[in-house]
């Protein structure tokens, strides 16, 4: 396949991710049609994530392979994957990344989806990609290298340093968000926020997803915290952010059904117990 037949590919690919979530957003189409996917995804043949807990292998080392609407794995042996493309597009449109603005991507695996961030917020924008995994933040720290407005930070993105930030992109399973990133968000800020119960990752049975886990929108004014519930979500555990109480209270929560109901984040549990969606030792969930 030549370079412009792939463009072409690519192109389609991502008219039909938008699609598949409908999202109306001219830039995260172009992000995704820019992006060579197979740049952060290591030489091919490359392993598809299917149902049952199963990697199936592309037939060859053809690119056009990674052109559709699946996961790949980037440590297969460990369940690890690059996501699911029409969720990032549906959370990138809810995170409305503008250009100039300082993205912290926690959890940037090899890449693939900080180089989409660094698209969107353009030159005069940057984006700090923060990775746990030793093998990961060296391989997106050679992927990014041509993108010059973004930097790699090996650590925990729980605790990880960084700039203010005006969108804080957490692409692991929380039980609670970590008090840097509350503290870190610019007003007006976006933090994209998966939260998921011990069984979030860990069951196969996608039917019953919307019980295990959510990605809420948390906009940031003064020292308020809107929250939005965007979408069900399965996700591998963030590392540092899985608090045994929060998560049993997140897992009694999700039972209730009232998850998209929730506005408020509060930094503080003494709220009554029937205006919370979730309510954990030192913060909540509300419904105002």
């Amino acid at each position: 396949m030549t370079p412009d037949e792939l463009k072409i590919v690519r192109r389609a690919y991502a008219m039909q991710i938008v699609a598949a979530v409908r999202v109306v957003d001219a830039r995260v189409e172009k992000a995704f049609a820019e992006v060579p996917r197979e740049d952060f995804l290591g030489p091919g043949p490359w392993p598809i994530f299917r149902m049952r807990k199963a990697y199936v292998q592309t037939p060859t080392a053809n690119p056009v392979y990674l052109y559709t609407d699946d996961v790949v794995g980037i440590l297969p042996e460990r369940r690890i994957n690059n996501g699911q493309p029409s969720l990032h597009a549906l959370l990138l449109s809810q995170a409305t990344l503008k250009a100039g603005e300082h993205v912290v991507h926690v959890g940037a695996g090899a890449g693939y989806y900080s180089a989409i961030m660094a698209n969107l917020v353009g030159a005069s924008g940057r984006v700090t990609a923060i990775e746990f995994e030793p093998e990961l933040a060296a391989r997106a720290t050679a992927n990014l290298a041509p993108y010059q407005n973004t930097s790699v930070v090996h650590g925990d993105g729980s605790a990880a340093a960084f700039d203010p930030a005006d969108v804080i992109y957490v692409n692991a399973g929380a039980t609670r968000p970590a008090t840097i990133w509350l503290d870190r968000l610019k007003d007006g800020g976006r933090l994209i926020l998966p939260l998921t119960t011990d069984l979030g990752f860990a069951n196969s049975n996608w039917s019953n997803m919307h019980l295990r886990g959510a990605v809420f929108l948390i906009t940031r004014r003064g020292e308020e915290f809107q929250a939005q519930w965007i979408s069900p979500v399965a996700i591998f555990p963030c590392e540092g952010m899985r608090d045994e109480h929060s998560e049993k209270a997140l897992a009694a929560a999700f039972e209730s059904g009232e998850h998209r109901r929730v506005t408020r984040l509060y930094r503080t549990d003494d709220l009554p117990e029937e205006q919370c969606w979730l309510r954990a030792p030192g913060w909540c969930l509300a419904y105002a």
